[in-house]
């Protein structure tokens, strides 16, 4: 597969020119990349404008991820959702329904602040008690649809943990109640890889986003919006618009040559290397099973454990791999969580499991998280992201409203959401995941809007 982002920037690199242009370092390697950094020269083709270079690399992609139409970011997928949603407003509008979509409530923080920023109503859709996974039924969803005349539903899957939802089941749903389903798989691009593709948009999603770093040969912040063949015509056709609204006017052309060259990996022998390691994996999680530990997810290249049975937190045991020089992706007190890809070196496995392994088990730990408190909203989303706020101690917090998301990254997914008020559960579920302060909405604007 040819990759002509990459073949532009080296050829000019190579006729040694004199960059009378953006970027100031000129392409002198003061880290190493700076010759192969780049900006809208002429030839080189523009980001959300694309219609030489970059547009045939996205056209590449495309047909390697079996899209009617896929948008490079070089900005994350967090780029790209705040895209589809904004699609999702202008179906809605065109479809005379109202400017709400159905959410899972697991969804990433950049879910909730394009939500406010679009002045979207967000219904959320629940599945279960825990933060980080929401276990969707299609009846839960049929009944959803049904019940309101929203034409938007968004799911994130796989979620943080590895559990990967029924997409198929889903957007079967939507599509008879007429609404498009947006996914959240910025974990799930190699799914497309598999000897059987996992991927939403095989599986009948109307529009997702990948994080291509997450999970494949790319820089992060690389990222992809695709467009299934069932999005409507006019929605692709507004594509880089909507990308572009949100998207800096200079991205990085390190990522764009990381995303092009993949492209060139994914139509090779990265694919074999992919189901390897999804064996490997496989395979240790078998060995860990055997020994007694609780895992997680079915994600072929995540490793999820739940280590309280076996007397440590997420965190203790994290802090012990560390001490090791083995670092996961993410741990609280309840799950750690490994992703390996096809670089990961075989040896990388045999030391984690020889570390596991040789971590005495303890009496179990008995404690669980605190139910996923479910308020009612006391201002709208918008109102209270955007209203003046302060920053007070958690104890200082109770009976107040949140103004912006309680939550780090990873994995981003909001304790309590803007405009729900803080009651004693919440409180209890801050506490839970360490946070000592909220931002919540300035008494003043409660009694502005009071009726």
């Amino acid at each position: 597969m040819n990759t002509p982002i990459c073949d532009f920037v080296r050829a000019y690199g190579a006729s040694a020119p004199a960059r009378l242009h953006m970027p100031g370092h000129k392409g002198v390697p003061a880290l190493g990349p700076e010759p192969l950094d780049l900006t809208e020269i002429p030839g080189a083709d523009v980001l959300y404008h694309a219609d030489g270079i970059i547009r045939r690399s996205e056209d590449n992609a495309a047909s390697l991820f079996g899209s009617a139409r896929t948008v490079y970011s070089a900005e994350g997928s967090s780029l790209c959702i705040r895209a589809m949603l904004y699609l999702g407003l202008q179906y809605a509008k065109r479809q005379g329904r109202p400017p709400a979509v159905l959410a899972g409530r697991n969804a990433h923080s950049t879910f909730l602040t394009a939500a406010g920023l679009l002045d979207l109503e967000v219904r959320w859709l629940y599945g279960g008690d825990g933060l980080l996974t929401c276990d969707l039924t299609p009846e839960t969803l049929d009944e959803e649809l049904s019940d309101s005349r929203a034409c938007l539903v968004y799911i994130t899957s796989p979620d943080y943990l590895g559990h990967c939802a029924d997409v198929a089941a889903l957007a079967a749903v939507c599509h008879r109640h007429n609404a498009l389903l947006l996914v959240d798989n910025a974990h799930g691009a190699y799914l497309r890889f598999l000897p059987t593709s996992r991927h939403p948009l095989d599986l009948g999603a109307d529009l997702c986003c990948d994080s291509a770093h997450k999970t494949l040969p790319v820089l992060t912040g690389g990222a992809y919006l695709h467009f299934g063949h069932s999005c409507p015509a006019d929605l692709i056709d507004s594509a880089h618009r909507a990308m572009g609204l949100f998207a800096s006017t200079s991205p990085s052309y390190l990522i764009l040559q990381s995303l092009d060259l993949a492209n060139k990996a994914l139509a090779g022998v990265w694919t074999e290397r992919l189901g390897q390691t999804a064996e490997r994996l496989d395979a240790l999680k078998q060995k860990l099973t055997h020994d007694g530990w609780t895992l997680l997810g079915d994600e072929p290249v995540k490793l999820t454990l739940c280590p309280k049975p076996r007397g440590c937190t997420g965190g203790e045991l994290a802090a012990l791999l560390q001490a090791q020089n083995l670092w996961c992706e993410f741990a609280d007190p309840d799950c750690i969580v490994f992703m390996v890809s096809p670089d990961t070196p075989a040896e990388d496995f045999t030391r984690l499991y020889d570390a596991l392994r040789a971590i005495p088990a303890k009496p179990p730990i008995a404690d669980c998280p605190p139910p996923l408190p479910r308020p009612e909203r006391a201002l709208p989303i918008r109102e209270a992201l955007l209203s003046p706020c302060e920053t007070l101690p958690l104890d200082a917090c109770l009976g107040r409203v949140l103004a912006a998301p309680t939550v780090s990254c990873p994995p981003a997914v909001p304790i309590l959401t803007c405009g729900e008020p803080i009651g004693p559960e919440a409180l209890n579920l801050l506490r839970y995941y360490g946070a000592e302060t909220c931002d919540v909405v300035c008494q003043e604007k409660i009694l502005d809007s009071a009726p």
